[in-house]
Formats: C-alpha cells, structure tokens, sequence
C-alpha cells in the first residue's frame, strides 16, 4: 500500500504524512463560532475533517482531535470592521450571551448528529481557557512582541516579522502574503489610532462600560481577541508542535497566519506540521452572502425552506454530495446538483445493502470458472480506494471505482451473472468488505430508512389510536374504514388479545 501523502498549505505541496509520535495524530480544527445558526459553508469543513478523521482511525492511528467552540471574541477578520459577534447577537436576540451560546451550540451539535460526524475528542470553549489566552498573552508582552494601549493589548507584526523571518517564521508564512503589500491594502478600522502599525492585531481588548461579557485581566476588565484562543487551546491540549491544523480556507489569512506568529513566540516553532484547508461552497457560481440571499442555513438545508431550494435535501444526500468534490476544489451548490447526488447515493447505497445481503456458499466458487478479466477489473478497483485516499483523501476517485464495481453488484443480484463465475471467492469476500468498510466506517455514510421509520411509526400510532376511539365510540365505519385504507397501501392491523393493535408491512 502506499503511504498517506497530504497537501501542506505551509510548504504549498503534497508531503508523506509522518505523525511526531508514531502511531498516535494530534488534530486541532477551527470549530464553529456559535453566535448564529450554521449554514451550508459550515459543512463542508466539519465533513471532510471528519473523513480525515475516520481515516487515520482506519489507517491504525490513535487520534486526539480537538475542534474548538468560539463562545467570545473580539473578531478581526480581512475587510471588516471588528466586532464581538456573540455580545452583538444577544443584545438583537435579547438573550444572555451565554445563553445564546448555548442555543447555537445545541443547534451546531444537533447539524452534526445528522451529518454522522464523530464527535471530537475534546471541544473546548474559548470561555473556558481565558486564564490561559492571559497567561499567553503575557509571554508575548514580556518578549517584547505585544503591546499595552488604553487597557487593550496588540501583536506588534511589524517587530515580529522583522526578528522571526530571521528564524524562518516570517510574518506571511502560510498566505504567501508580504507585510509591506498587507499594509499598503489594509483599510482603516476599528481602534486604528491604538495601534502602531495598521497589521497589528488585538489580543485582549479593553471592555467599555455597556459591554456584557468581560473578564478581569492585568491590563484591566475586557475580552480576548480571536486569534488568542486556538493557540492557547491547542497547545494545551496537544501540545507545543502538533501534527494537523484544519480549517476552511477562509481562515488562512488572518486567522491562521496570526495563530503562527503567537504559538511562535511563546513556543519557538510552527504550531503544526501539516496545514490543511477545504476549499468554499458557492450557491449557483456566487459566493455565499447576506446581501446575494444565498446563505441557507443547516435546518433550511433539511426541510426545503429557503427560496433558492426546490425540496430538502437529506443529511446524508448532502454529505455524498461533498464528497464527491476534492476537498480542495470549489463545490458549486445547486438544486441539479444536489438532485443527482440524491440519486447517485440511492444507487450506491441499494447496490451495497444488496452486497452485503449475499449469503454465497464457499462451494458455490470455482476458481477456474471465474471470469479473469471481471475478477481482475475489481480488484484493481477495490485497491485504489486505498491509493486515491492516500493521495491526499480523493474521495471523488473513490466513489468513481465504486460507480465500477455497482454494475457487478447489480449483475450478481439480478442473476445476470453468477458470483461464483464472475469471481473469485476472495474477490467476492474483499469487495464485500471494502464496500462496506469504506462506505460505512470512512465515508460515514449510513441508511435513512431508521428516520424514517421512527416517524411511520408515529403516524401509525396516531392512526391506531384514532381507531382504538372509534371502537370505543361504536363507530365501526370509522374504525373499518382505517383498518381497510392502510391495508391498502400495505399495512395490516392486528387486534390483540390483550386490546392492543399491532400492526404489519405487507
């Protein structure tokens, strides 16, 4: 087998994947910011590092994986004017802050739940590591890289750059930015005339009299900047160096590139070895935004309500949608999309549940019988899913060979051909295998029907129980007319003799 290659946005190339400490990864991604509901972008990061994830299980390795949860901030992100969006949405949704917290995580939660996303080892809170972004912070005021102004504190970029790209660790590193074009471009925002220099970056900022949520510090009550908080929580939890960063690619600049320049001085190395980063969704060629209309949140996503949306679109469907895009690529949303995606999945999975419904008999195999070139075809197939995944995790390549190999699986089940004459009895047992490893355990795919049949049930039970009144009332037309309309449609009540109804799919 080949060895994991992953692309490092650090170094801009793929690189062969070695763990600091064998046989164990230390994962830290950028969780959500739960100051609002999460939308379609959301997805696509938690998803593929969620395939991540799953695979390195898969490839033998013990996982920490940390995703974080931004429950405060004050945000500096790239042409906009700063802003603590969790004090700002609990004063629009008259909520306490950490209250609303609480509601949008619930919600972030409940989204990944349905994705089939497994749960991270570890999901600290930015409120829960304020000690520690202050202790860090110090650090970087005592080496002289972070400045106090009127009870706020600043990364001095311009110092940093000038004695870290000295050591390799420039002031760019990761974006590719050069700081002289980055201060010649960035416009004048919030707290300007505090900083020294235009890129310089807030640590902790100073709370004015009407802000909520506020913490004492050495420099006074306040609040910490953005950036402060991953660094603090990934190195306490993995460490001072670790082997993953992932985020979107949104989060490179400034996000990420800050989070270097931080753990930097306090740690005198880059944070981690391999920087990955998923690429955007786009809704219909646009980019997602308030002002185009096109931001369709998770549960809009699920139910159809959203006017670009021409029906809901399972968490599943959406799921085996992502990842039949490199995760590196742009995926364009789109109705027509989602639909073949719906059908595509539908066909893959109905060929996989017929696969591993088989019940073939060692004795029905005969290996001089078996059609060298179908049993060739699909053993090629079934060992590239793991070549494509260890060429950085293509999962389209993946699901391309399985498109293959559902032929044969249709073949087989229709009685087109026979197994024991189409393959071997270990091909037959590996495709077996694969599928369902890969499907199931990596892809994280899994069957609908569960959902759906919680919510038969409760229409029945509500049915059962109107027709249970109707005997009590003597109101036999009724109760017949019930009994014979399901039994139509093919389901068949049963009167038990202790007085429950049970009922059948015919």
């Amino acid at each position: 087998m080949s060895s994991l290659k992953v692309y490092n946005t650090l170094t801009r190339q793929k690189e062969e994947f070695k763990s600091i400490t064998p046989g164990h990864v230390g994962m830290y991604v950028c969780g959500p910011t739960v100051s609002g509901e999460s939308h379609l972008g959301h997805a696509r990061p938690y998803i593929t590092f969620d395939i991540v994830y799953r695979y390195l299980q898969y490839l033998g390795y013990k996982i920490r994986y940390v995703r974080n949860i931004t429950d405060a901030g004050h945000f500096e992100e790239e042409g906009r004017e700063a802003e603590d969006k969790i004090s700002k949405k609990a004063v629009i949704e008259k909520l306490e802050p950490m209250e609303l917290v609480q509601k949008y995580t619930n919600l972030f939660h409940w989204a990944m739940k349905q994705f089939n996303t497994i749960e991270p080892s570890i999901e600290p809170t930015a409120t829960g590591h304020i000690v520690e972004q202050i202790v860090m912070i110090e650090k970087i005021i005592k080496d002289g890289y972070a400045y106090v102004a009127n009870g706020s504190v600043y990364f001095d970029v311009e110092k940093y750059n000038a004695d870290y790209s000295k050591k390799g660790l420039p002031y760019g590193i990761l974006s590719g930015r050069v700081l002289d074009d980055q201060m010649d471009t960035t416009r004048d925002l919030d707290n300007q005339d505090e900083k020294r220099n235009k890129s310089d970056f807030a640590l902790w900022k100073n709370a004015p009299p009407e802000h909520i949520m506020r913490w004492a510090s050495p420099w006074g009550e306040g609040f910490p900047g953005w950036h402060i908080e991953c660094s603090a929580m990934s190195t306490k939890y993995l460490g001072q160096q670790f082997d993953i960063h992932g985020g979107g690619m949104d989060l490179q600049f400034p996000h990420h590139e800050c989070e270097i320049a931080q753990s930097a001085v306090c740690n005198e190395q880059m944070a981690a070895r391999y920087w990955m980063h998923n690429n955007m969704i786009t809704i219909n060629g646009r980019k997602m935004g308030k002002s185009y209309n096109n931001v369709i949140k998770l549960s809009e996503l699920f139910s159809g309500d959203h006017p670009i949306l021409q029906q809901s679109y399972s968490p599943m469907t959406v799921r085996f949608f992502i990842l039949q895009t490199h995760y590196r690529s742009t995926l364009d949303f789109g109705n027509e999309a989602l639909q073949a995606a719906e059908k595509g999945l539908k066909r893959l999975w109905e060929a996989h549940e017929a696969l591993q419904k088989m019940k073939v008999t060692y004795f029905e195999f005969d290996a001089e019988k078996a059609d060298a070139e179908t049993d060739t075809k699909v053993l090629t197939l079934l060992d590239e899913f793991d070549t494509f995944m260890n060429d950085d995790f293509s999962t389209a390549k993946v699901l391309a060979n399985m498109f293959e190999i559902v032929p044969v699986i249709n073949s087989i089940k229709n009685k087109h051909i026979s197994s024991a004459t189409a393959l071997n009895r270990d091909t037959f047992d590996l495709m077996k295998l694969k599928m369902k490893v890969f499907i199931e355990d990596i892809f994280g795919l899994k069957s609908e029907l569960e959902g759906d049949n919680n919510k038969l049930n409760g229409v029945l039970q509500v049915l059962i129980e109107l027709r249970k009144e109707a005997k009590a009332k003597k109101d036999y037309a009724t109760s017949d007319a019930i009994r014979k309309q399901l039994l139509a449609v093919g389901i068949a009540l049963k009167d038990e003799k202790d007085g429950n109804i049970s009922y059948a799919l015919l």
